[in-house]
């Protein structure tokens, strides 16, 4: 223990002795940022490994390992279609932050494709002296037979969630300043979008009283090439204690529309459709309740509900699909159709709509399956499965939803590295058969996986109810009785679902070294649909950490290891729940991992984002408060408790959660004499890290920490 009396917020949450490290770029904080960086990566770094002869260090081992899985130049390059080109953004170890390029299908057949430069962000920075991250990109439809040629490219400083917009011309490749009358957006938390090339969505900072509590704008507005940003025509605004304004323009010929959407807070919005024909625009509400998802595709409008939804005299259930006639819908006569009903153990994974399709991934037990839906002659429903040779877990995109009914398909597994297929569901709609899927392409495995073994298995938590989870392990050293250091990761929050992807670098750093890897399905995410996520609100919070440590009670009981080589690993919702891994449950691990994460529950809502969680979490400035304190990690560390050793990682410029809530609770750790380090990344984001080389560092000193604490008999 420390010689001084520990430092611990009170637990009423009424003082808060480490509250001056929540002042993000403050000299103090960041000097103590620097001392703890410092620490841990002499002491990670000092971590020996043991499969290399002369002993070096293992973090250097890990770090060229991941770095090289990163930075490989033979991964699938991920595609945007637009018009005649394939658009991707690429990193590697001569692009860190990374090239926009674009190519034919034709040349992305290949092995290797030829790619047009458009963009190097790396060059950008050296020539501006910035530190720019790519956002993304939008193309503005152009009119039929015209090429694509003007976009809106957002670039963020670091990594955070605030970003600028800047025109970018795909003739001249470069950016069209506002001084000849581009569109540049200011940095903030916000968007411009196309309407047409002279008009655009503006969604974002427009000056004092303009954004909400949540940090998000509050005013839509259109904005004309040629005026001001502050003179943007204003068209709705929604209340500083409601969470965000969204506004697009959907650009699918013949079917042109305008959204506006109020999000009151997670899971509570309200759609409105604008007539800018009108002066000024006019928005008509779309008519459901406010915890439905509600879009359209052409004629078609879809509907998600979170609760059971009536509807004249039927009854759509919540975790459903319902497709129907917009324009019917929007005056008052609808006639719908469910495509999806979920049951007991499925639920609706992913919806994709082609241009005459609706393909849905379905989750059956975590287990993923395709099904298409289309219109026959007579505009009846007709379902289908959809390849269902296909196994593992499956993803599927359209390629271009207005004009075409071709999808791209992802397969990809634990162990099985991913493939990508092109697909043809255009005979589907005539009752013909799905046209032959194409291999684009493959990557290559980049661990050694022999020996390993993917089971499923399901965990009883403290209320009886079943929760599944994959286990990555090898079978024979089980049965042989041999204790296997095992890595537990979950989330449980905001109905997120955590399904088989290709491990990558975890196989590398961790199943190739003999470790055992857990994917825990708690309550919270959406596995099992809405249901499955509202089972863990606000004050029943405490059902995901049962599930959680039911999961790592079920591998203990059954052998696959012991408490002193259990570790848990979870980032962001996922760090709250490792957090409280560690305050409620010690005894259970002998690690813990806490990235990115929120764990001052009284606090949270008045910093960065953290008020536009509060449909969640709980109000902590109301009798929330009293199921809060619960589980906030921060406020239930106690004395005389034997905490495993933890490692605690954020990001400087995290300005989704604030980098405050890991400071604190490291340093009231530290203030118990607790076995903690900590580590922020200066740049990164909510991600954790804004370069390849950044990721490979902190994966490798997370992974230093594990195989130096599970890895070995303490």
């Amino acid at each position: 223990m420390t010689d001084t009396a520990p430092q611990l917020p009170a637990a009423d949450g009424s003082t808060d002795p480490h509250q001056w490290l929540e002042d993000v770029t403050g000299t103090e904080a960041l000097d103590r940022v620097r001392q703890c960086n410092a620490a841990a990566e002499d002491e990670l770094d000092a971590v020996a490994d043991p499969a290399h002869p002369d002993g070096a260090p293992l973090t250097e081992t890990l770090q060229a390992e991941i770095r090289e899985i990163l930075d490989a130049k033979d991964r699938i390059p991920a595609v945007t279609v637009r018009g005649e080109f394939l658009y991707n953004v690429w990193t590697d170890a001569e692009h860190e932050r990374g090239l926009w390029r674009r190519t034919t299908l034709e040349s992305y057949r290949t092995d290797e494709p030829e790619w047009e430069i458009l963009l190097d962000v790396d060059a950008l920075n050296e020539a501006e002296g910035e530190d720019w991250v790519w956002h993304g990109a939008r193309l503005l439809r152009p009119a039929e037979g015209e090429p694509y040629r003007h976009a809106l490219i957002d670039l963020s400083h670091g990594g955070s969630d605030a970003d600028v917009t800047r025109e970018f011309d795909l003739s001249t490749l470069a950016f069209v300043p506002a001084s000849e009358g581009g569109f540049v957006r200011p940095e903030a938390k916000g968007s411009l979008s196309w309407i047409d090339r002279d008009t655009v969505w503006a969604v974002t900072d427009f000056g004092e009283g303009t954004m909400t509590d949540s940090g998000y704008a509050r005013q839509a507005r259109i904005w004309r090439r040629g005026t001001p940003l502050e003179e943007a025509q204003p068209v709705h605004e929604v209340a500083a204690t409601d969470m965000a304004v969204f506004a697009a323009h959907d650009s699918t010929p013949g079917w042109e529309r305008d959204w506006v959407i109020e999000a009151h807070a997670f899971y509570d919005s309200t759609v409105h459709v604008v007539d800018r024909s009108q002066e000024p625009p006019v928005l008509t509400r779309v008519e459901v309740p406010s915890d439905l998802e509600a879009t359209a595709h052409r004629d078609l409008g879809i509907f998600s509900p979170r609760s059971d939804w009536e509807v004249g005299e039927g009854v759509y259930p919540a975790g459903s699909l319902v497709v129907g006639d917009f324009a019917r819908f929007q005056d008052g006569e609808p006639e719908l159709h469910m495509l999806f009903e979920p049951t007991a153990s499925t639920s609706l994974a992913d919806m994709t709509i082609t241009r005459t399709a609706v393909v849905l991934s379905v989750l059956e037990d975590v287990v993923h399956r395709l099904e298409v839906h289309t219109r026959d002659e007579h505009g009846q429903w007709v379902r289908r499965d959809l390849y269902p040779e296909l196994r593992g877990a499956l993803g599927v995109s359209a390629v271009d939803a207005d004009v075409s009914d071709e999808v791209w398909v992802s397969v990809t597994g634990f162990v099985e590295p991913a493939q990508l297929l092109l697909g043809d569901l255009s005979e589907v709609a005539g009752g013909g058969e799905p046209g032959e899927l194409e291999l684009i392409k493959s990557a290559p495995a980049r661990f050694d996986a022999e020996g390993l073994d993917v089971s499923q298995h399901f965990a009883i938590s403290d209320d009886g109810t079943r929760v599944p989870y994959f286990e990555i392990s090898r079978p024979d050293r089980v049965e042989a009785g041999e204790v296997q250091p095992t890595l537990l990761y979950g989330y449980g929050g905001f109905e997120i679902s955590l399904t088989p992807s290709y491990l990558g670098a975890i196989g590398k750093a961790w199943l190739e070294r003999g470790g055992t890897y857990v994917l825990a399905n708690i309550r919270g995410g959406g596995e099992y649909g809405p249901a499955w996520h509202q089972a863990a609100l606000r004050e029943n919070r405490h059902r995901a950490y049962e599930d959680f440590s039911s999961v790592a009670k079920d591998l203990l009981e059954r052998g696959v290891t012991d408490t002193a080589h259990l570790a848990v690993r979870g980032g962001s919702n996922g760090g709250l729940l490792t957090g409280n891994m560690l305050t409620t449950y010690p005894e259970l691990f002998g690690a813990v991992v806490i990235q990115v994460p929120l764990l001052d529950m009284k606090r949270y809502s008045h910093l960065l984002a953290g008020a536009s969680w509060m449909a969640e979490y709980g109000d902590p400035d109301t009798e929330d408060w009293e199921f809060l304190r619960t589980f906030s990690p921060y406020h239930l560390l106690a004395e005389g408790v034997d905490y495993p050793p933890t490692f605690v990682l954020t990001s400087t410029r995290d300005d989704r959660v604030h980098p405050g809530h890991a400071r604190k609770f490291a340093a009231a750790l530290e203030s118990l004499g607790a076995d903690v380090r900590s580590w922020e990344n200066i740049e990164g984001g909510h991600g954790g890290a804004a370069t390849n080389e950044q990721a490979a560092r902190m994966n490798a000193l997370l992974y230093a920490f594990l195989w130096n604490t599970i890895g070995r008999t303490r």
